[in-house]
């Protein structure tokens, strides 16, 4: 089995790096290398929107819960989707907008503090998100080479090749590979799952097999745990700078706007089936190897579940995924450093080919952390909650406020952003372990990080100065 999806591998790799080395040719200027000339059509927006988004949080941590607590999983991704629906009426604001990053969007409408806080909490965030692309990518070629390649040199040969594809050609390389890759991985997903069903006996073979919490709405979960699933997607969904920076790169407002239809729509298919492929596979595999590795079960499954193309294929299609996701989310941090550090305040003044050679640089450096952070981390599903919910509590909803409340200001939000990221990164320590309860200290970071950022916003802006007038028109409907 091992040369045919070492084969399928090899042309998905070589593939993606054709594709990158093209598109390169065509990157001249900031602007081609940030946000692909603002000339991406609907078509590869949608592609590229759903490459970015599912990734190792779907097919590595929301696998992983499918395969111990069932279809309760799909809360993760649900939230996903209410973000969906509210993000179609933002695209076309955010069109509009026309700028590179969300520290551009957070100076224009409060301040310069407001940029580098944005920044910080970026960052931490989507390094943290790759990271865990590194893992799941090592995993696949680990499961495929088991005595050639370890998981811990394959997140070392992944995140090298990822680095590479994404300091090629920024953002026009990313898009256009996402069109290929959300081809791929949409086809083979909706051809495995009724293979991997019969091969497991049947669909009621499968509800025998499994407990029925599996099939229930909140299966073994309570509600609150439930909402700790679906908070931080969806709200992580709303603020996601690696979105933003699509809707900047499209071609104009409708493009933007036609092409969240087509996301949601991809979106909620994809979501629920790899959840369902992960279901099954738990039915199929219930103990072994995969069982104390349950992040694998979806590439265990391709591996040892299905004839031989149709795994390799679907193989190749996993990571593919986490290929994309990991550009995604490399690329938009150190398109943070370039636009809001580099070009802001070392040197303003430097040429397209000087920014040009340090944003390669910056992808550099930041796939090294990413990588760095890959090493140390043992559980993909909290790593992907941690990520979530600082970028969650701290940016989303000054965002949305920028668009939305135009009473929102500076203060305000300065005090939210650096109080959902204070709130996120410390909730796990000792320190409030040992002073609050444990029905309080225990529960997920979201909702006192949430609560926090919300009040500060509220309060402080309230208590303070309104924002200028031509703050508050850079966001408004009626500005073009």
């Amino acid at each position: 089995m091992s040369p045919l999806y070492a084969a399928v591998l090899g042309v998905i790799i070589v593939t993606l790096l054709v594709v990158s080395l093209l598109r390169a040719r065509t990157v001249k200027t900031k602007a081609d290398f940030l946000v692909a000339g603002r000339s991406l059509p609907a078509f590869v927006l949608v592609f590229t929107l759903l490459s970015s988004w599912i990734g190792s949080g779907s097919l590595l941590a929301g696998a992983e819960n499918a395969y111990r607590h069932g279809f309760v999983a799909l809360w993760q991704g649900g939230g996903g989707w209410a973000g969906l629906l509210l993000i179609y009426f933002i695209a076309p604001r955010a069109r509009r907008f026309a700028q590179f990053t969300i520290p551009d969007l957070l100076e224009a409408r409060y301040s310069q503090l407001a940029r580098v806080l944005g920044v910080i909490a970026v960052l931490f965030a989507y390094t943290a998100i790759t990271s865990y692309q590194f893992i799941g990518g090592g995993d696949i070629l680990h499961l495929i080479f088991p005595t050639v390649i370890s998981a811990t040199a394959g997140k070392i040969l992944l995140a090298v090749f990822v680095t590479l594809l994404t300091a090629i050609a920024g953002m026009s390389s990313v898009a256009y590979m996402d069109v290929v890759i959300g081809l791929l991985a949409t086809v083979s997903m909706l051809v495995a799952f009724p293979v991997l069903v019969h091969a497991a006996g049947g669909w009621d073979a499968v509800r025998h097999t499994l407990p029925a919490t599996h099939f229930q709405v909140l299966g073994d979960y309570t509600l609150l745990k439930a909402l700790e699933l679906f908070l931080p997607t969806c709200l992580l969904m709303l603020g996601n700078q690696s979105m933003y920076q699509k809707f900047f790169s499209a071609k104009s407002e409708k493009d933007a706007r036609v092409a969240v239809v087509g996301w949601i729509v991809g979106t909620v298919i994809l979501e629920t089936v790899i959840v369902a492929l992960a279901v099954v596979g738990s039915a199929l595999f219930k103990g072994g190897e995969v069982a104390n590795h349950p992040r694998e079960i979806l590439a265990y499954s391709a591996l040892h579940g299905m004839p031989g193309i149709l795994g390799a294929v679907l193989m190749g299609a996993i990571f593919a995924k986490v290929i994309s996701t990991a550009n995604n989310y490399l690329f938009s941090p150190a398109t943070n450093l370039i636009e809001d550090v580099f070009a802001r305040y070392i040197a303003p003044g430097a040429s397209n080919k000087t920014i040009l050679i340090v944003s390669r640089l910056m992808v550099v450096l930041l796939g090294a952390w990413a990588l760095w952070q890959a090493m140390g981390t043992e559980s993909v599903l909290a790593k992907a909650l941690y990520a979530y919910t600082v970028y969650s509590a701290a940016l989303t909803p000054v965002i949305l406020a920028a668009f939305y409340w135009k009473r929102a200001n500076a203060a305000g939000a300065v005090s939210a952003i650096a109080a959902g990221t204070f709130v996120t990164v410390f909730w796990n320590t000792a320190f409030v372990h040992s002073y609050l309860p444990a029905a309080i200290a225990e529960r997920d970071a979201i909702f006192p990080a949430l609560i926090a950022a919300v009040f500060c916003l509220f309060a402080v802006s309230l208590a303070t100065k309104p924002p200028r007038p031509e703050q508050i028109a850079l966001t408004a409907e009626e500005h073009v």
